[in-house]
């Protein structure tokens, strides 16, 4: 090779090399889409509209939230999965979202964990479980008793297979020996639709979903999942407190780009959402839903995913997690 025309070589990857980071120190120079792998109305879609609310400020740009539910978030998911990794399409989701709902196809996953680049935990939420205030149980006694007279005729709808309210269902009926009548929905929102209809018995939920209903009314909360009680609803009991021992389920939700994104893109997005998640006014707003923020660095971050990823395919290999 004659050395002019090295030299050409080595000056044109040297242009796309700045190229590159030039693009990436501008990033973002357009809209980012958020992608919503549920319907309006649940945990999820609340928490991305307020972080599309509040990242233009660190960003300089606008998020835009757009739902694509289904299959427990994994349509959503298999979507921003696909995008171009560029840091313009991310997507949220539960430990449910990315690392249980792709097994649950009964074929080749359609993502893992490493289809994405983790950038930032969004929010952690506490479940409890809503009744209809209307309904035939008062309190989570009343729903353990026809649990135990009557199996599997006590229905209670979670937002998806794989999501992290079936799981914590599953892990309750292991605890207690009992059978519900599950029904899967699409999102928080349709689940607690029916359940003001009157249509099912209960909701396992996130308390921001949630929350609203319980306070005008409309809704009761019967018991809480966490270790400890929420906040929110100190006059919850826990289930722990109630005899199921040592059970505690919270809900994660984390925000991931696709696999190949640029580490310093992803680096700069984790910057926003930490900054955005340590802001006393927006950490006031989650609590007021229910949830709580924390600004976590990507290492950590990655490492919390891999130690449940390996968690989850425990359960799958020992059948207690079961594909459709």
């Amino acid at each position: 090779m004659s050395l002019k025309r090295r030299t050409v070589i080595a000056a044109g990857l040297v242009l796309a090399a700045t190229a590159g980071a030039h693009a990436q120190a501008a990033y973002p120079d357009k809209p980012i889409k958020l992608i919503v792998p549920f319907a309006p109305g649940g945990n999820a879609d609340l928490t991305g509209r307020l972080y599309a609310e509040a990242l233009p400020k660190r960003l300089g740009q606008q998020v835009i939230v757009e739902n694509k539910g289904g299959a427990g978030g994994a349509i959503g998911a298999e979507a921003a999965s696909q995008s171009p990794p560029d840091g313009y399409t991310v997507v949220l989701g539960s430990t449910g979202t990315f690392l249980v709902s792709p097994r649950m196809t009964g074929g080749k996953p359609p993502y893992t964990l490493d289809s994405f680049a983790p950038v930032a935990l969004l929010n952690t939420s506490p479940m409890d479980i809503v009744v209809n205030a209307n309904g035939p149980y008062k309190d989570w006694p009343a729903m353990l008793a026809a649990l135990r007279a009557k199996p599997g005729t006590v229905t209670i709808g979670h937002p998806g297979n794989g999501s992290t309210n079936h799981l914590a269902l599953l892990q309750l009926q292991k605890a207690l020996g009992v059978t519900f009548n599950i029904v899967p929905y699409k999102s928080n929102g349709p689940a607690l639709n029916d359940l003001l209809a009157g249509q099912i018995d209960a909701v396992i939920d996130q308390i921001p979903a949630s929350i609203g209903h319980i306070r005008n009314g409309k809704l009761r909360a019967i018991a809480v999942t966490t270790a400890r009680r929420s906040p929110q609803l100190a006059d919850v009991p826990t289930l722990a407190e109630m005899g199921v021992k040592d059970f505690s389920a919270t809900t994660p939700l984390y925000l991931m780009a696709p696999a190949g994104t640029p580490p310093a893109v992803v680096r700069k997005l984790n910057e926003a959402v930490v900054a955005t998640a340590t802001d006393p006014a927006f950490r006031e707003k989650m609590a007021g839903l229910g949830a709580e923020t924390e600004g976590v660095a990507l290492e950590p971050l990655l490492a919390t995913l891999r130690a449940d990823d390996r968690m989850i395919a425990d359960l799958q290999a020992t059948g207690l997690l079961k594909v459709d």
